[in-house]
């Protein structure tokens, strides 16, 4: 069997979590079968695997339209394949199309909804309908779809009420614990102005409306004096949202010291010394279909304090690996809390728990890394995604 994945991110140019599921499963399903991975970006040196730029003629074209064009330069290469799987809507029309013209398979792996992502018409303007449409299109076509997570599975359902409940499903995200484990570093903590004596809450992920980091900078105003607020957090959407989190954190390091703001994308071990030193990672996201952040930071034994949406329930078991913060959102797709005082609030006080507490927060992130190891490894994931495919063909 012959599987070609498609997708916008893959090394050396990844930056979400779409970018790693879609090498790690690569790497796991060339165990099992012939992959041949065909990537947006720049030129790179792995076996069987193309690079795709966008066509010269389109170089001035909404981005949308620019994604549109790199997928017509895939499409023709699938021909010989039994299955084209593409990630994200960046890859999906690549995928859809490869399926018409070759007569093969189209598995789509989701990985967030457009519906569900409104404030992308901040970013992209216009290419946001044109990215609804090509989502919903190879969705309503796609052989079968992969939700990262029971959750992301009823968004989609939700999302695209066509659709045969029976074609999607749910195949977790998943994580190399021996990758990301925990690594004792003080002299590097110390270059990033970390204070290992110290207790700290980490923050990880780009600056999007969806990983909610505006409402963590205001419950970090609550956080007792001593704790550390360290953010790892960089590609901002849109310059608004940029301007909105510089301000959030000049304020907060006008009223406390230890506020920390890395915005260069770290290497693993990197992360992986400010993950093992925290007292507690924080995810506020108010969308996340699973969150692989969170299961680096339980690979890295830290506990997780993340929102009770999405895929993130499933992940962080609730006084066990972490806590999770209770959330009632809108639902009009964008994620937005009916009471954003009291979501900040809720944020605030179990945070505040947790960084209080030292002795659980290590109880919670050795639980969490045993339950990362146990239960989302990548070699059960690619067996399952393998299965899928073999019921396809």
């Amino acid at each position: 069997m012959r599987v070609d994945i498609v997708t916008k991110e893959y090394p050396p140019e990844i930056y979400g979590g779409a970018g790693v599921h879609a090498t790690e499963l690569v790497k796991s399903l060339r165990a099992l079968m012939e992959v041949q991975v065909r990537a947006f970006g720049g030129p790179r040196d792995e076996p069987d695997t193309s690079s795709y730029g966008v066509p010269s003629e389109l170089a001035a074209a909404n981005g949308a339209i620019q994604t549109l064009g790199t997928d017509l330069e895939i499409v023709s290469d699938v021909a010989g394949a039994d299955i084209v799987h593409s990630h994200t809507w960046y890859a999906n029309f690549a995928g859809h199309l490869a399926s018409l013209l070759h007569g093969i398979p189209h598995v789509v792996t989701a990985h967030s909804l457009e519906p569900l992502r409104p404030w992308k018409a901040e970013q992209l303007g216009g290419g946001y309908a044109v990215s609804s449409y090509i989502e919903k299109t190879a969705y309503e076509n796609a052989a079968a779809i992969v939700a990262v997570s029971e959750g992301m599975r009823q968004d989609i359902l939700r999302s695209y009420p066509s659709l045969d409940p029976a074609k999607v499903r749910v195949i977790y995200n998943g994580i190399d614990v021996e990758a990301w484990h925990p690594i004792d570093d003080p002299a590097a903590l110390a270059g990033f102005g970390i204070d290992p004596a110290r207790p700290s809450v980490v923050f990880v992920g780009r600056i999007t409306r969806q990983k909610g980091l505006p409402y963590f900078l205001r419950a970090a105003e609550r956080l007792p004096a001593d704790v550390q607020v360290v953010l790892c957090a960089g590609a901002p959407d849109t310059p608004q949202i940029m301007a909105e989190v510089q301000e959030l954190v000049r304020g907060l390091q006008q009223t406390r010291d230890g506020v920390i703001w890395i915005d260069r994308m770290l290497a693993r071990d990197e992360l992986c010394t400010i993950l093992t030193a925290a007292t507690t990672f924080v995810c506020p996201s108010v969308y996340e279909p699973l969150g692989i952040v969170n299961l680096e930071a339980m690979a890295c034994g830290a506990a997780v304090v993340g929102t009770a949406t999405g895929g993130i329930p499933e992940v962080v078991v609730d006084g066990v690996t972490g806590r999770l913060v209770p959330i009632e959102q809108v639902q009009d797709g964008t994620g937005t809390p009916v009471d954003p005082e009291r979501y900040v609030a809720d944020l605030a006080r179990v945070l505040t728990e947790v960084v209080s507490d030292p002795a659980t927060a290590k109880q919670y992130g050795e639980a969490g890394r045993r339950r990362a190891a146990e239960s989302f490894s990548w070699e059960a994931i690619a067996a399952d995604t393998a299965a899928l495919y073999a019921e396809l063909i």
